[in-house]
């Protein structure tokens, strides 16, 4: 159904809505709130606490308007009873044309500046006389151009009407669990009554969405158990011979991995299996087994990883453990002639192993005998890419890794086309992180610290979130901390890395901090992943409010690599009681498993589905808060719906048509 069917809804209006890509009615309805404003009590600000949100009458004394600081702001005086507070919005300049003395509604959050006062920090408000629209609980939407909140709610409130919302799951299977219709789950997100109805209806709509997704991996894996083409000979043997090259012995959940790796190999299907694990949990080790399982049996291997520096140490490691084999790194930045001739030897054979980035998956990149093939830090690749590389061998065995933990509830959605191995245990030998959060107080004592650990020859990474700063100055970037480090710190050798310099830089730049030549690296999060340099032993992140939790314990886990006693300091632009609660998860957890289930408890499922992990598989859903079991009763509803007891045509037909319009998302 169209938008322009809608009464109100405008060419104008219609193209406002299409920068929100909301294009049908069916779209408009999945247009879930950011947030409810929840207004059925009026809170005298005396028995209002610190952070506490709430909706409040007062007088507005004077308005007054500063356009000229980094962050221009509108501040309001207002009065409750003989109680006087203030009230500011930030980069709203238009606040100061609408807002006028007089008797006000208003609500946000309470702040209490510590023996300056009380504020109200970007409070929404309502003339006191006009104030029937600032009843019950309010839904508030993501605008965008001259889009309006009455307008939004208008639109879809008659779009809700016009519509039927089909359930995809089994009507006996509604009945038996008796399942919201969804319909009056729509009803109740977009015009709640209660809290309750939010909850209700939130967890409908996420239950037939991830139910239909789940599904739809159902279908797709159902017909991509491909028969094995490669017979492998290697035995128990010969691979615990070469498990022995390794000085140190592999944990019980290696062995486990290895072991799952050779079943697969040996089975009459041709393997797609994930292997996850915390960061040093020894995942490329057991990979290495993985590749030795296929050059044993006299095919070629090929490992794909996401930046040169990791493909090039990659290559390094497995020349190490595998001197009787021929073994290369392929790259962009080679000249033609080493390209040419590493193509040569792959498709001759001479040459066994290959590890490379999306060099190797280009078309001319032609293999005698491809047979198992490795992707690392799995999230950085597509599907489509994975397929463009083990495509390029007979019915290869494709493992990929992560090393970015997900939830057991997620690795369901994510990883519908995958078994999952996961490594749980971590090597002995791997150190203890310490890690601080760190007032700005105490910077100038972290500095000295950075200094002191630099001339007893150990090294520092620096992390911001991105490469120059904002225009409010809130956050710290790469270049203004690299000027401020060397001005600070003159006599450490500091570097600067990030993603707009070329691979060739990042190359030189990164080799030349692992042959001790800095004290210091700055950089974004390109050293996330893989970088491996036993010597660094400490890592100091700033705005480390901004990064997700996972993410955090990746960059943390860039330290911890050799037998020194390491440290990362966790920095806030922000300092607010839920960025504290965020980062003390990280303070006092080293287990990755456990910090994801943390982040996708504090941030909800939805919000977690917006990671770099989904791309935007799951956006429809991204506002709903719902709990995790949502998605463990959508998996036992799709096995329940499969079992046989039903027929699933209708479904299948559904769940296939709903994979192959996210394909180009899920794909690349």
């Amino acid at each position: 159904m169209q938008l322009t069917s809608l009464k109100f809804v405008s060419e104008k209006r219609e193209k406002d809505f299409n920068k929100l890509n909301i294009y049908t009615a069916e779209e408009l309805v999945k247009h879930f709130p950011r947030d409810f404003l929840d207004l059925r009590h009026v809170t005298p600000l005396s028995d209002a606490y610190h952070n506490d949100v709430i909706l409040t009458a007062c007088e507005v004394l004077n308005v007054e308007q500063n356009r000229y600081s980094k962050r221009p702001y509108v501040k309001a005086l207002c009065q409750q009873g003989g109680y006087i507070f203030t009230a500011i919005w930030f980069n709203q300049p238009y606040v100061a044309q609408k807002l006028i003395p007089g008797q006000y509604l208003f609500y946000g959050r309470v702040q209490n500046k510590y023996g300056m006062g009380v504020e109200m920090v970007n409070p929404s408000f309502e003339k006191a006389e006009k104030s029937s629209r600032l009843q019950g609980i309010i839904p508030v939407y993501p605008l965008a151009g001259s889009l309006t909140q009455g307008v939004v709610r208008i639109a879809v409130r008659q779009a809700l009407e016009k519509l039927n919302c089909i359930s995809y799951i089994p009507q006996p299977l509604q009945i038996k669990y008796n399942l919201t219709p969804l319909k009056e789950a729509y009803k109740k997100v977009h015009a709640p009554q209660s809290a309750d109805d939010i909850k209700v209806g939130s967890n409908r709509i996420a239950l037939e969405e991830y139910f239909l997704l789940i599904s739809a991996f159902k279908v797709i894996k159902g017909g991509r158990e491909d028969a094995r083409m490669n017979a492998y000979s290697v035995t128990r043997d010969q691979l615990s011979e070469f498990i022995s090259r390794f000085p140190f012995e592999f944990t019980e959940g290696q062995k486990e991995a290895v072991e799952d790796i050779f079943k697969s190999v040996h089975s009459p299907h041709k393997m797609n299996r994930l292997l996850q694990g915390d960061v040093g949990s020894g995942k490329t080790a057991v990979a290495l087994a993985g590749i030795y399982m296929a050059v044993k049996s006299g095919y070629q291997a090929a490992m794909l990883a996401p930046t040169e520096v990791l493909a090039r140490q990659n290559a390094a490691l497995l020349e190490r453990y595998f001197p009787e084999y021929n073994v290369r790194a392929l790259t962009g930045s080679m000249t033609a002639a080493e390209k040419r001739e590493i193509k040569k030897g792959l498709i001759s054979g001479d040459i066994s192993i290959v590890c490379g980035t999306h060099a190797i998956i280009q078309d001319d990149v032609v293999f005698k005998k491809l047979a198992f093939v490795v992707c690392d830090e799995q999230h950085r690749f597509g599907v489509a890419q994975r397929s463009s590389l083990s495509e390029k061998g007979d019915g290869c065995d494709v493992l990929v890794m992560s090393a970015t933990p997900i939830p057991r509830t997620l690795s369901l959605i994510f990883y519908g086309d995958l078994d999952v191995t996961t490594i749980k245990d971590k090597p002995s030998s791997r150190q203890d992180i310490s890690t601080s959060i760190i007032p700005e107080r105490k910077y100038s004592d972290m500095y000295r610290y950075v200094a002191e650990q630099a001339r007893k020859g150990l090294q520092t990474y620096f992390v911001c979130p991105k490469i120059e700063g904002d225009e409010e100055g809130t956050v710290m970037s790469v270049t203004e901390l690299y000027e401020e480090l060397k001005a600070k710190m003159p006599d450490v050798r500091i570097a600067l890395l990030h993603g707009k310099m070329r691979d060739k830089q990042k190359n030189e730049v990164m080799s030349a901090f692992k042959a001790k030549e800095y004290d210091c690296l700055v950089s974004t999060t390109v050293i996330e992943v893989g970088v491996d340099v036993p010597n660094a032993t400490t890592m100091i992140i700033y705005n480390a409010e901004r990064f997700g939790l996972s993410q955090l314990h990746q960059l943390r886990g860039r330290v911890g690599r050799g037998d020194k006693k390491s440290y990362c300091f966790l920095l806030m632009g922000a300092d607010t009681d839920e960025a504290r609660a965020r980062l003390n998860v990280i303070k006092n957890s080293a287990d990755g498993f456990e910090i994801a289930e943390a982040d996708l408890k504090i941030r909800g499922s939805g919000d977690f589905m917006g990671t770099r992990q989904s791309g935007r598989v799951l956006s429809e859903i991204k506002n709903l808060k719902f709990p995790v079991e949502t998605i463990f009763a959508a998996k036992a509803l799709s096995d329940e719906a499969f079992s046989g007891a039903f027929d699933v045509k209708l479904l299948s037909r559904i769940a296939a048509e709903k994979y192959e319009s996210l394909k180009d998302v899920i794909l690349n």
